[in-house]
Order: structure tokens, then C-alpha cells, then sequence
């Protein structure tokens, strides 16, 4: 019995290793979101961090800011959303596709 807890540990230890190579590895993996037919593009990283957002010239109206700002605002939510699938499709890899309460909390 006590040889089981010890591979077990083992292999927790393993993952937990592989888990934090994995968030190293999410903040340099990119994923663009796009909006307006690609008049605003955000670029976000892995751990969900905004690393760039282009805005189109064409799409820069003085008379209508709202429409740049929901632009804005749907870029990014495609750009999380892809990052979202990604981290759990990179979760799973380590896991593989057990769902594990609280793993997902870390990323």
C-alpha cells in the first residue's frame, strides 16, 4: 500500500512539474481575436495577457466612438476565448483529459 502512495506522489510531483513548464511555455504562445472583418485584431498570450491591439484607420470614427469600443471589446473576447481553448487543450495534454477539480484554476 505504502509503495502505491509512493508512485502516486511520484507522479504528482511529475505533473505539477509538467504543469509549470506549461505556463512558462503559455506566455509565449500567441493567439490573435479579431473583429469588424479584421479592423481591430488583439493578440493575447496563454496566461491571458493582452500583448497587442491593432486598430484599423478605416475603422477610426470621431462621431462614433461606441462602434471602435464594441470592435475593441469583441476582439478581445475572441482572443480570450482562443486563449481559453488552448490552455485546455494544453491542460489536457498533461492530464490526459482528466478532469482534475482545481487544475483548471491555476492557469
Amino acid at each position: 500500500m505504502m509503495k502505491g502512495m509512493g508512485n502516486m506522489m511520484k507522479q504528482v510531483q511529475e505533473m505539477q512539474a509538467k504543469m509549470a513548464k506549461m505556463q512558462d511555455e503559455l506566455a509565449e504562445k500567441i493567439v490573435e481575436g479579431h473583429a469588424g472583418g479584421d479592423m481591430v485584431s488583439v493578440k493575447v498570450n496563454g496566461k491571458h495577457e493582452v500583448k497587442s491591439v491593432v486598430i484599423s484607420k478605416d475603422v477610426v470614427d470621431p462621431n462614433d466612438i461606441e462602434m471602435l469600443q464594441d470592435l475593441v471589446h469583441a476582439a478581445i473576447n475572441d482572443a480570450m476565448r482562443k486563449a481559453d481553448e488552448m490552455v485546455k487543450s494544453e491542460m489536457s495534454a498533461i492530464t490526459g483529459g482528466m478532469n482534475i477539480p482545481g487544475l483548471s484554476g491555476l492557469m
